[in-house]
């Protein structure tokens, strides 16, 4: 039987290659995570970002909850108690509620039912100071009793006992009582600047450029630290390739 001599060569490779090897592979896992690590503190992180505008509330079973509507559209029955809160958020999710309770009959408990007409109790609240747009200040919380026709939309309401009120060309309410006095659901970064985009931009996702681009236009943590794991794997690649090789 012909056997297949095994010399000192052979035996020599393969046990010194394997150790080798898996040291090998360890250095690269450890140069990895430095790689990830140190473009991760290079990488300034974005700012997030909110809008700045008038939110618009409905009274329900004694608390405040996110309108599915404008007050443009709204139609309020009587008894019904209507809020807005100027903040800087993101979405509906995290908006902030009016800071009053909505308590019909403490609002409107001088304003006495009239045939023909409705009431509605409105609760204005500007905010706080952090909210507010450079240079402006917030004026005080109020609330206030509506009367107004049965058929009257809830921005009608608002208009008898908050004037003056400023849309933009999207009906947007962009200011009640003139406050803020310039600026309609601006874009706010994290550390409160401000730029020209309207509430509308809020629809669109940042993620959507952010993925591959960075707040100062270079590319993101994430193709950064990929490539170098794409890079130190290909030469894993080689390095076993070269092993295998007679």
């Amino acid at each position: 039987m012909r056997r297949t001599a095994v010399g000192p060569t052979a035996v020599g490779r393969t046990a010194v290659t394997r150790p080798r090897l898996a040291a090998f592979l360890a250095f690269l896992s450890a140069l990895c995570a430095v790689v990830t690590f140190t473009v991760a503190a290079a990488v300034p992180a974005q700012a997030a970002t909110g809008y700045r505008y008038w939110s618009f509330w409905l009274a329900d079973a004694g608390r405040w909850v996110y309108a599915s509507e404008g007050p443009a559209t709204a139609r309020p029955a009587d008894g019904s108690v209507n809020g807005y809160r100027f903040s800087v958020s993101e979405d509906s999710g995290d908006s902030a509620q009016p800071r009053e309770a909505p308590d019909f009959a403490a609002i409107c408990a001088d304003t006495p039912a009239k045939d023909g007409v409705k009431r509605v109790a409105v609760v204005v609240d500007p905010g706080v100071p952090a909210d507010a747009p450079e240079g402006e200040t917030a004026p005080a919380l109020r609330t206030a009793c509506a009367r107004v026709a049965e058929d009257a939309t809830s921005a009608e309401a608002l208009a008898a006992v908050a004037k003056p009120l400023r849309y933009n060309g999207d009906a947007l309410l962009c200011a009640i009582s003139g406050y803020p006095k310039t600026g309609c659901g601006e874009q706010v970064s994290a550390d409160g600047d401000g730029d020209s985009d309207t509430a509308a931009t809020a629809t669109a996702s940042p993620a959507a450029s952010s993925a591959e681009e960075d707040e100062d236009g270079g590319p993101s943590l994430g193709l950064i630290a990929g490539g170098a794991a794409v890079l130190l794997l290909g030469v894993a690649a080689v390095w076993q390739s070269r092993r295998r090789r007679p």
